[in-house]
């Protein structure tokens, strides 16, 4: 059973960016089709420890698996 449920903006926050919406809306315009090959971790947008991160979060299936599927699917496009 899943404890705490995140929000985009809290995702954002944990990986250190910018998380007003705006702020959101322009990193996934910028970044659009960075998942299309691989991985939301793998894709060549994030810093180490944003990767490492994400990693756990999707490995774990965490609180923060299912904002990161959501942040996956909006860059896989």
């Amino acid at each position: 059973m899943r404890g705490n449920v995140h929000t985009m903006s809290d995702l954002f926050k944990q990986l250190g960016l910018p998380h007003d919406a705006a702020a959101i809306e322009d990193f996934i315009a910028r970044h659009e089709g960075a998942c299309v090959d691989c991985a939301l971790p793998h894709a060549p947008i994030w810093t180490e420890s944003q990767r490492a991160f994400l990693e756990q979060a999707v490995a774990d299936d965490s609180d923060w698996a299912l904002p990161a599927e959501e942040l996956a699917g909006m860059l896989g496009h």
